[in-house]
């Protein structure tokens, strides 16, 4: 069964850069991990995001628009969800993908704004509608 949890950002915490570091905590355990966003844009900004948001980190990873070889690397991030993938999704996007069911765990981060809070509560709901049993994390869980 597929495990959802959600994190509550505090105030002073951008999604991105806590999706970096939960990330790299992720694949030190061994996790592959997919990073769902909504554009390219996006994808390309948390590319240049995972290369720099923590000096001494490397996290290997690519962008799994189009890319075939997706699967052969631990971190991808996309649009979509890749084939190759099934361990861990972070959702920064606006949607529950359709395929949301191929995943052990998802991370969905609730960012402190109204509005982003109305639509995490949306994802809370459905995943909720779907038997799913998802729960609140707190933030000590990541260093």
């Amino acid at each position: 069964m597929t495990r959802v949890d959600f994190y509550l950002l505090p105030a002073n915490e951008s999604a991105y850069p806590y999706a970096c570091r939960l990330t790299e905590k992720a694949y030190r355990q061994g996790h592959t991990v997919f990073l769902l966003t909504d554009t390219a844009e996006e994808a390309a900004r948390l590319d240049d995001l995972l290369w720099t948001f923590r000096q001494g980190s490397f996290v290997p990873h690519l962008l799994a628009q189009g890319n075939a070889e997706a699967g052969t690397c631990p971190v991808a991030i996309g649009s979509a969800p890749t084939a190759g993938f099934d361990d861990v999704m972070i959702n920064l996007g606006t949607a529950v993908p359709d395929a949301f069911r191929q995943f052990r765990r998802i991370i969905e981060l609730v960012d402190p704004e109204d509005s982003a809070r109305a639509l995490r509560r949306e994802h809370f709901r459905f995943y909720r509608s779907q038997g799913l049993n998802p729960e609140m994390v707190g933030l000590e869980a990541v260093g």
